[in-house]
C-alpha cells in the first residue's frame, strides 16, 4: 500500500527567471493530503494557481500557468523534480511571475527537496492508469502514451548539429535514477537562434551559468557538457514536468518523437478530456490487475 506524501519542513531559494529575467524568492511548504501542488503569488496576496493542465497559459519555449490573469512562468523544472521525488502535495510560495531557472537543470530543486525531507500522509495514493493508446502528432513530431503498469519514457530528439544530432533515451522514473541521470541535465539553445529569441522577449535571464549554448561546431560553456547526450536527458526532464500537470502519478509508457512543451501539454489535455482513456486506481489495484491479466 502506498500513501500520499508532502515535505517534512519548509525550504527556500531564490534566483532569476530564464525568460523574463526577473528575480524571485521561492519557498516550498508542506501541505495536507489532497492539496496537490499549488503555487501562491505572495506579491499578490497569496493568489493561488494549482499546477494543473486546466491552467496552462503558454507552452512555446516554457510551460506557464495562468488563472484569472495571474501568471506563473517556466514551471516545468520544479514540477519535474517534485513529481520524480514523489512529492504529491506542496504549497509553492513565489513573489514574482517566473520560477527561477537556477543552474538550468532541476538538480538544485532535487537537493532542496532532499533537504526538506519526505513525509508520508494518511491518504492512499491514487494513480492515473492509461487504458488505451492515445497520440498527438503534427509537423513531423509525435507523442504517444500506451497502457503500462509502470511509468516509462522513450524520448527521441534530433537537432542538426555535429554534437547533438539524433539522441534517444528510455527511462523509468524513480527518485534515485532521476537524481543521477536526469536532474543535472540543463536547458540548452543554439547561438544562431539567440537574437531571434531575444527579439521575441525571451531568454532575458539566460547566461552560461544557467544554460548550455551550442555554437556551430561546439559548446560555448567552458565546462562543456555534463553528459554526452545532455539534450535528450533535458527533454526527458521537461517531459516529466509537463506530464506532472495531470496531477497524479502516472502509469503508462510515453513515446515522444521530437516533441516539445506544446505537444506534451496537448497530450495531457487530450487524455484528461476523455475519461474513457484512463482509470484512477490505488497501487495495490495495479498489482491485482496485472496478476489477473497474466492468469487470464
Amino acid at each position: 500500500m502506498q500513501f500520499e506524501t508532502t515535505i517534512q519542513q519548509p525550504v527556500a531559494t531564490h534566483g532569476v527567471g530564464l525568460h523574463h529575467g526577473v528575480p524571485s524568492n521561492v519557498r516550498i511548504l508542506p501541505a495536507p493530503a489532497g492539496t496537490g501542488i499549488v503555487f501562491q503569488r505572495t506579491d499578490l496576496n497569496g493568489f493561488e494557481i494549482p499546477a494543473s493542465f486546466q491552467h496552462v497559459a503558454r507552452v512555446s519555449y516554457a510551460t506557464s500557468l495562468m488563472r484569472q490573469g495571474v501568471l506563473i512562468s517556466t514551471t516545468e523544472h520544479l514540477l519535474s523534480a517534485l513529481y520524480s521525488m514523489t512529492i504529491d502535495n506542496a504549497i509553492i510560495e513565489i513573489d514574482n511571475l517566473e520560477v527561477p531557472i537556477l543552474d538550468g537543470s532541476s538538480l538544485p530543486w532535487v537537493l532542496l527537496l532532499r533537504e526538506a525531507g519526505v513525509k508520508k500522509l494518511r491518504r492512499q495514493r491514487r494513480y492515473l492508469r492509461l487504458t488505451r493508446e492515445i497520440s498527438v502528432e503534427g509537423n513531423g513530431k509525435r507523442i504517444r502514451m500506451l497502457p503500462s503498469d509502470r511509468f516509462v519514457l522513450n524520448c527521441d530528439v534530433y537537432f542538426d548539429h555535429p554534437i547533438v544530432g539524433r539522441q534517444k533515451l528510455e527511462f523509468e522514473v524513480t527518485p534515485d535514477k532521476y537524481s543521477e541521470e536526469i536532474a543535472p541535465a540543463r536547458t540548452f539553445g543554439f547561438e544562431h537562434e539567440l537574437d531571434q529569441m531575444r527579439n521575441m522577449g525571451l531568454i532575458r535571464g539566460a547566461s552560461l551559468e544557467n544554460a548550455v549554448c551550442f555554437t556551430k561546431e561546439g559548446v560555448l560553456n567552458p565546462e562543456g557538457l555534463r553528459y554526452a547526450n545532455e539534450p535528450v536527458r533535458h527533454k526527458v526532464l521537461d517531459l516529466i514536468g509537463d506530464l506532472a500537470l495531470i496531477g497524479r502519478p502516472i502509469l503508462g509508457q510515453v513515446i515522444a518523437e521530437r516533441a516539445g512543451h506544446a505537444m506534451h501539454v496537448a497530450l495531457v489535455s487530450k487524455i484528461m478530456s476523455d475519461p474513457t482513456l484512463y482509470e484512477v486506481i490505488h497501487f495495490d489495484q495495479r498489482v491485482d490487475r496485472v496478476a489477473h491479466a497474466l492468469v487470464s
